[in-house]
């Protein structure tokens, strides 16, 4: 049995599951996908294919059928519950395109290095497991703990911060402060920076095959690397939400508001949803103006995309695109 993998490979892994909530679009409705290690993952309303360049320059793909979890339970029919199946398929179907790209894109020095045409040594699951387990610690403490800390602080010296409606104004503030610092710090790393460069070149990708046109690589060159569709505008709008919903919880304790921050993340996420599928499809309204700021940050998490890297993203919508064809799928543009 393999030992563990190295500190480079954990950190590697984490950084990447850090960023993956910005990376995924969620929506089951629409054709779109997520950036991984050296690659692009694609999703039809029910293929996905992911595709990754290796080291050796070639390029590797999966390719699987896809059932929405609104066809397979019904309640995740329902408005809230959508928003929630939805995330957590697209968050499962991410780790897993992850998965699969970090043991085609990674060379550990704890593992040979498979030649050209070789079988790919996988990963072993601890590598994924570690990584996950930390990241959704991190999520928690940086995101609930350290803001709702840091304002009861404040709220000593500064006694209008007692309103609960001021209490989380400046919580907010404070969890977006964070938010923009992790995603700038992680955006410095040369690694990371290629992912954001695969997130540009889905998002051009995915713009040059709404617009009807042959999907090529100089074809989708000409499109915006900012998408409204995009798990950055998503992640913002979840971020704003959570304000008023903090703002009624009837408690002042510092634990039962920690504890009912962290319950509440399923009701938060699934009301999210139905507010980025309701601007979606009204482009003109003030709630697809509160989804501009999440255009803004996309600055930090695109990166204009090179030609091969463009050319993997859209091999990666091809392959997607034919096992949606074979199995008689429609492919809908909302």
């Amino acid at each position: 049995m393999r030992g563990p993998v190295s500190p480079s490979t954990f950190l590697r892994l984490f950084a990447h599951i850090q960023i993956m909530p910005i990376l995924e679009s969620g929506e089951e409705t629409l054709v779109g996908g997520q950036a991984v290690m050296e690659g692009v993952m694609m999703r039809a309303p029910h293929s996905y294919c992911v595709a990754v360049r290796q080291p050796d320059g070639s390029i590797v793909t999966e390719e699987m059928p896809l059932a929405r979890m609104s066809e397979r339970y019904r309640v995740y029919k329902w408005p809230i519950f959508r928003g929630v199946g939805t995330m957590y398929q697209a968050m499962k179907l991410g780790l897993r395109a992850m998965r699969f790209s970090a043991n085609h894109a990674i060379e550990d020095e704890k593992r040979p290095a498979s030649k050209p045409g070789a079988t790919t040594k996988e990963l072993p699951a601890i590598a994924f497991i570690g990584p996950l387990v930390f990241s959704l610690l991190f999520f928690i403490v940086a995101y609930k703990l350290i803001p709702l800390y840091l304002v009861t602080e404040l709220e000593k010296v500064f006694p209008v911060l007692a309103g609960r409606l001021a209490f989380n104004i400046v919580d907010g503030i404070i969890r977006m402060a964070i938010l923009v610092g992790v995603l700038y710090g992680v955006s410095r790393s040369k690694e990371i920076r290629r992912v954001f460069e695969y997130h540009g070149a889905e998002h051009k990708v995915v713009f040059n095959f709404e617009s009807g046109e042959p999907v090529t690589v100089t074809n989708a060159q000409r499109y915006s690397t900012f998408h409204p569709r995009c798990g950055t505008s998503f992640l913002f709008v979840i971020f704003v939400l959570a304000v008023p919903f903090y703002a009624l919880i009837p408690f002042d304790g510092f634990a039962a508001r920690l504890i009912l921050r962290i319950l509440l993340i399923p009701v938060i996420v699934g009301v999210g949803y139905e507010l980025i599928r309701f601007a979606a499809k009204r482009r003109g309204s003030f709630l697809a103006a509160l989804t501009a700021p999440g255009l803004w940050m996309q600055r930090i998490t695109t990166k204009p995309p090179a030609d091969d890297q463009t050319a993997v993203a859209i091999q990666a919508l091809e392959g997607a695109m034919a096992l949606e064809k074979s199995q008689g799928g429609e492919l809908v543009i909302a």
